[in-house]
């Protein structure tokens, strides 16, 4: 991506972020402090999705800086990324109240606010971190079933898991949701040499990528 494509997503995020804060689409502007609208690399290659922004995110206005935040970046490392290479946002802007799962008007009114982030970053792989935002693209899948396989879906690589915040609640699950973290280091590899691939394929030849 180009320095100037790079200024461009920058400028189309912020715009994003400033309409997000300002948004009374659903009720819930009515109980937030600061709504959340993500943060990250504009250029990130990995994209994560989480479900909605929680007592410490709605102070703070960013994702993932409570508890589950902390568990998120060791799972990063995990998987050899660093929290300023990607990208981390939530289907939900704002905080449902005590911390509720989020209705389906609420995720329908944030929804093009995602879309557009999505269009803008273009991730190569998308990360879904817990059933709400793994509707998006798995609307008829349990997470129990699908967590940690890769899947291509249109122009990305999906990658439904588990959210952090459930493995510390279960720590049952904590073991499963490294171990997906740490398949997706060769996730994302092998997505970067399928993209570099088809950029050099003739149209008529398309690559197939062996982990999906």
């Amino acid at each position: 991506m180009s320095e100037e494509r790079t200024e461009n997503a920058e400028e189309r995020l912020a715009e994003i972020a400033a309409r997000v804060r300002a948004c009374t689409r659903c009720d819930l502007w009515r109980t937030r402090t600061q709504a959340v609208p993500g943060e990250g690399n504009p250029r990130a290659e990995v994209m994560f999705i989480g479900e909605a922004p929680g007592y410490h995110e709605d102070r703070q206005g960013r994702p993932f800086v409570g508890a589950a935040g902390q568990f998120l970046n060791e799972l990063l490392a995990r998987a050899g990324l660093r929290r300023e290479e990607v990208y981390i946002t939530n289907v939900v802007k704002c905080r449902p109240p005590g911390n509720r799962d989020p209705l389906p008007d609420e995720i329908a009114a944030c929804a093009p606010y995602l879309e557009e982030q999505l269009a803008v970053i273009r991730p190569r792989v998308v990360v879904t971190l817990g059933r709400y935002s793994m509707a998006r693209w798995f609307p008829n899948e349990k997470i129990s079933r699908i967590h940690g396989q890769a899947r291509r879906i249109g122009e990305y690589v999906v990658v439904p898991m588990y959210h952090p915040a459930a493995a510390l609640h279960q720590p049952a699950l904590k073991e499963l949701v490294e171990k997906d973290f740490d398949k997706l280091r060769e996730i994302v590899a092998q997505a970067r040499a399928e993209a570099a691939a088809a950029a050099d394929a003739p149209p008529e030849q398309p690559q197939q990528m062996r982990l999906f």
